[in-house]
């Protein structure tokens, strides 16, 4: 896998809207206000959108052709050095017919998003180019009153950051508040409240090794049988990370999902699994039920490692999971270490 530049303070980003436009709508301009504030504040970084990052949701559906443009452009642009997505969506598959593989290969930069950023992740992975699940401009790097310590430490830690090795911490803090997104609200702040589970190891023993590959569950169904979803070998050893999105779908979407992966031979070649926390909680023991009937029960993976209740995706907080980069899952010690830097 090929690792774009670390980021440094100055540095440029570029702001895409690869799938919902919402950002530009004027009801929801206010959020993009407010993260460029903390972007070129909190983390001293230029921030430029993309010419039709801010055209508004009808505009950017109608386009997607437009939206790709902009994502080959910002790669394109020498004085880039990372591409953040606005937020996530339900179609950015529609840009598939118009990306070019060999410039996301030789333009490698930092491109950041989840959800159904999904999609621009596994285009990244066939192009052989390290990506990073994590925050998004309207929800993270947008929140109202102050971004989560925890998600701000993920981004100066992963993004900034130069090590060897790095662990995975479980966020001592959590919140289910749901604060509608309208200008009256930018200084009503999330509540915390004490995680009482941590990490939990719902399956598996010892310690296994493999590189991260997965993202938002809802969305593989797009991208199966599609030139981007990743081969068999791809999935050969990788430790797969899935989440589930805002939608909060039943426990049997996730066992059919789930199943789907079992009958395509995935579940059997993998190293590990890491499950995200659910939005909110819900169906929090549900979904454990369901994933250890196919995985355990079904497949009879009985010494598969399973972690669970992990901060990435549409949980709150959030950090930051590196595509294709070799991970070690330790059950006794209930530890996520990325044993290799995923930037340059």
């Amino acid at each position: 896998m090929i690792k774009p530049k670390r980021l440094n303070k100055g540095d440029k980003i570029a702001i895409v809207s690869l799938s919902w436009g919402g950002l530009g709508d004027e009801d929801l301009i206010h959020k993009y206000i407010i993260a460029k504030e903390r972007l070129e504040n909190d983390f001293e970084l230029e921030v430029a959108c993309m010419p039709h990052a801010l055209r508004g949701s009808e505009f950017v559906s109608k386009h997607p052709e437009l939206r790709a443009k902009d994502f080959m452009e910002a790669l394109q642009d020498k004085t880039v050095s990372a591409v953040f997505c606005a937020i996530g969506g339900d179609d950015t598959i529609r840009i598939l017919p118009y990306i070019d593989f060999d410039i996301i290969k030789n333009h490698p930069k930092i491109f950041m998003g989840y959800s159904d950023s999904t999609i621009n992740h596994f285009m990244m992975f066939k192009a052989g180019v390290v990506s990073f699940y994590g925050p998004s401009i309207m929800c993270e790097f947008g929140e109202y009153v102050q971004m989560f310590d925890y998600t701000k430490k993920a981004v100066n830690d992963v993004l900034f950051g130069k090590w060897g090795e790095y662990k995975l911490e479980p966020s001592a803090k959590w919140t289910d508040d749901y604060i509608p997104w309208q200008e009256n609200n930018i200084n009503t702040q999330q509540v915390m409240k004490k995680d009482k589970h941590g990490y939990e190891v719902i399956n598996g023993n010892g310690k296994v090794q493999g590189r991260l590959l997965g993202g938002c569950l809802d969305v593989f169904m797009m991208a199966i049988g599609t030139e981007i979803w990743p081969t068999l070998d791809a999935w050969r050893n990788a430790i797969l990370f899935v989440e589930t999105s805002e939608d909060k779908p039943t426990p049997d979407f996730v066992k059919w999902t789930f199943r789907n992966l079992a009958a395509q031979g995935i579940l059997k070649i993998i190293s590990g699994v890491i499950i995200g926390k659910p939005q909110g909680e819900q169906y929090y023991d549900e979904y454990k039920t369901v994933i250890k009937q196919v995985i355990v029960n079904e497949e009879k993976l009985l010494d598969m490692p399973i972690f669970y209740n992990i901060n990435f995706g549409h949980a709150k907080p959030i950090g930051i999971i590196p595509y294709g980069i070799t991970t070690e899952l330790d059950c006794e010690k209930k530890s996520i270490t990325f044993l290799e830097s995923p930037t340059a």
